[in-house]
């Protein structure tokens, strides 16, 4: 009983610290995107501008991601995890900051752009640095704990819409924002670097860019993968708010309660179906939780009072949030080792490239099918099609990254 009670959570400090700080910075990250869904209609008055113009800024900010999971993937697989992600991580931060300072839409839009940037090189570096810190017989748990963080930034924002907005305005949203440049002290001091990247490490950019140029088959898979994956979380998160707000009349204190409600659904499924995985394996895990969110469509979308569209809401980020939840343990096992730091990265974010246009989708299907219908038939038609591309694709659960362990030889 003394002996077996350990290996409950066999984590180390080093690997805790690692953990915690790819949780932190991805959560902080969310946070930055996720203020802005809570301000369309705040924002479009203060610039003079319509709310679709609000809503393009995020399709900006999504566009920009691949070009951040590129630079920031690049350092992290030439220079190692844990500076790359310290320089990330002020990046964002000082850009969000700088936000809550836009005197007008177009220096708004640029920063909103900019800050793409950023927020497209923390998972990728972040991921692979949870992934190869923690035991492999862990890695879906811990998958689905540190891809939470993205849901803990949304519930943050959601937070801050109810307090921060209402008591000190607007550009204050953006300035709470600049406060996670302080985690890179934290990981300045309390992270070790990845030992599975210092095995693995490749001696100049080239040899990084021709090694995952070897593996272009895998990458555009996980592209297609990750571009449905990004129309499902975006699909059914972005505009909801707005959603609430104008077709049933919420308000914004209403919908911030409602997001705060769904988001726990995120925590809830991610960490679920992330141990699920460990059981059933990734794939089939990842179809079950995109099936959940299938079948709860006419509660989302349809509900007809302020609990069920609530329920709804809840189980769908349960299932959405579910999905994700396996995704940095699927990417970082399926990808080769010396190119962890881009590979995963660059194809999540390449997926938000592909699918950056679905707010402005879904927003311009409102006006020939209604919101409902819009939200709803375009998310009925992209679960379909996650679940054959997912169900046909590969799997590498419990694949080992150290070499020691390959070799048997560790310690």
């Amino acid at each position: 009983m003394t002996a077996a009670q350990p290996s409950r959570f066999p984590l180390t400090s080093k690997q805790s610290h690692a953990v915690s700080a790819s949780f932190l910075g991805w959560t902080l990250d969310a946070f930055d995107f996720f203020v802005l869904v809570f301000l369309v209609d705040v924002l479009a008055a203060q610039f003079h501008v319509p709310p679709a113009k609000i809503i393009f800024t995020t399709a900006a900010t999504l566009a920009m991601r691949p070009v951040g999971a590129l630079i920031f993937g690049l350092l992290a697989d030439r220079y190692g995890r844990r500076t790359p992600l310290m320089a990330n991580v002020v990046f964002f931060s000082v850009v969000e900051l700088l936000c809550g300072f836009a005197p007008n839409y177009t220096v708004f839009l640029i920063l909103r752009t900019i800050y793409g940037i950023g927020m497209g090189g923390e998972w990728g570096v972040g991921a692979s640095l949870a992934m190869e810190s923690v035991p492999s017989k862990w890695r879906g748990t811990i998958s689905g704990i540190v891809q939470s963080g993205y849901s803990c930034g949304y519930l943050l924002a959601a937070v801050a819409a109810k307090v921060v907005l209402p008591l000190w305005g607007w550009r204050a949203m953006f300035w709470v924002g600049g406060l996670p440049a302080l985690l890179a002290f934290y990981i300045r001091y309390k992270v070790t670097e990845s030992e599975a990247w210092k095995q693995q490490r490749m001696p100049e950019f080239r040899s990084i860019v021709s090694t995952a140029a070897s593996h272009w088959k895998l990458f555009l898979y996980l592209v297609g993968m990750m571009s449905c994956m990004h129309f499902l979380s975006h699909g059914t998160q972005d505009l909801y708010p707005h959603f609430l707000k104008s077709t049933h009349g919420f308000s914004t204190s209403t919908v911030a309660n409602i997001a705060i409600l769904y988001n726990v659904g995120s925590l809830l499924g991610a960490v679920i179906f992330g141990q699920l995985s460990e059981r059933i394996g990734r794939r089939r895990s990842l179809v079950t939780a995109a099936l959940l969110s299938l079948c709860v469509i006419p509660l989302w979308a349809f509900g007809g009072s302020l609990g069920v569209l609530a329920l709804g809401a809840f189980l769908m980020q349960v299932g959405v949030q579910g999905a994700w939840g396996i995704i940095p343990a699927h990417l970082n096992e399926l990808s080769p080792a010396a190119v962890r730091g881009l590979i995963p990265g660059l194809t999540y974010q390449l997926g938000i490239l592909v699918a950056s246009p679905v707010n402005t989708v879904e927003y311009a299907l409102r006006d020939r099918l209604g919101y409902s219908w819009a939200l709803a038939g375009f998310e009925i038609a992209n679960i379909i099609l996650l679940t054959v591309v997912v169900g046909l694709g590969p799997e590498s659960k419990g694949k080992e990254f150290l070499v020691e362990a390959q070799g048997g030889t560790g310690p």
